[in-house]
């Protein structure tokens, strides 16, 4: 099917940014969301509809249900019917061993980068899947390459949280598979955002980069193009999957 409306969450920096531009490029019409920064949501929306594409922004926290169930509406009533999602909406705490952690921010961590990521799957499989009447469609969850290497001595919370997306790619993928739904997962490595300085981290990028396999790191816009890649029709056969952006780490 051709793309359609596409909901992008933390899609006002970084990952989430660059995929709203590059999904807008193939053709999808984007609602994003943004919690804080309305200047750079609206600059993302401007860039898309100054090429000549379709795009509106939403202010949602992910962890807020009633937040989730607005922008949700929101891109329905301005774009039409949501038939796709990136839960690309994240954050990380700053560095910390698990012993300094405290249960304040191992709730917060938690709740964004789980209970947001399950609540907009729960709404996109509701309007998406054929069981509910709808077209299918495709999800990408926007995971780590944390999840599986566990960010001792920085951020265990937040690699701990990014398994659990994992998780939920697989078993949801497997869970709505004959409901034309597709769900997969990217993993992005070290990725020059600017999510390392809110970890408190600035210098993340110059530090590690250069110890990668491949020598550098990556760029959101690498990331974005495997986003794009498999909410499109070339990754028809590909659910359950989870895909490494990660230059070899």
């Amino acid at each position: 099917m051709p793309p359609g409306v596409l909901l992008v969450t933390g899609g006002s920096r970084g990952i989430g940014a660059a995929t709203a531009r590059a999904a807008a490029a193939a053709g999808w019409s984007v609602a994003l969301t943004f919690q804080d920064d309305a200047r750079a949501a609206a600059e993302v929306v401007g860039d898309i509809v100054a090429a000549g594409g379709q795009a509106m922004a939403a202010r949602a926290d992910v962890s807020v249900e009633d937040d989730v169930l607005d922008a949700f509406a929101d891109a329905e009533t301005t774009l039409g019917p949501v038939t796709g999602l990136v839960a690309n909406a994240g954050i990380v705490g700053q560095r910390a061993r698990v012993d300094e952690l405290t249960a304040e921010r191992v709730q917060r961590v938690l709740a964004v980068n789980v209970l947001g990521a399950i609540l907009c799957c729960r709404e996109a499989v509701r309007r998406m899947s054929t069981r509910h009447g709808g077209p299918g469609g495709p999800i990408v969850l926007v995971s780590s390459a944390a999840s599986r290497l566990g960010s001792p001595g920085e951020y265990v919370d937040y690699a701990a949280s990014k398994g659990a997306v994992d998780t939920l790619g697989v078993g949801l993928a497997r869970e709505v598979a004959a409901e034309g739904v597709r769900v997969n997962v990217v993993r992005p490595g070290i990725i020059d955002t600017d999510i390392h300085a809110s970890g408190g981290q600035p210098d993340r990028v110059d530090r590690l980069g250069p110890a990668v396999p491949m020598g550098r790191a990556g760029t959101a816009e690498e990331v974005a193009a495997a986003v794009v890649w498999l909410l499109g029709e070339d990754a028809g056969y590909c659910t359950g999957s989870l895909l490494d952006v990660a230059g070899g780490r």
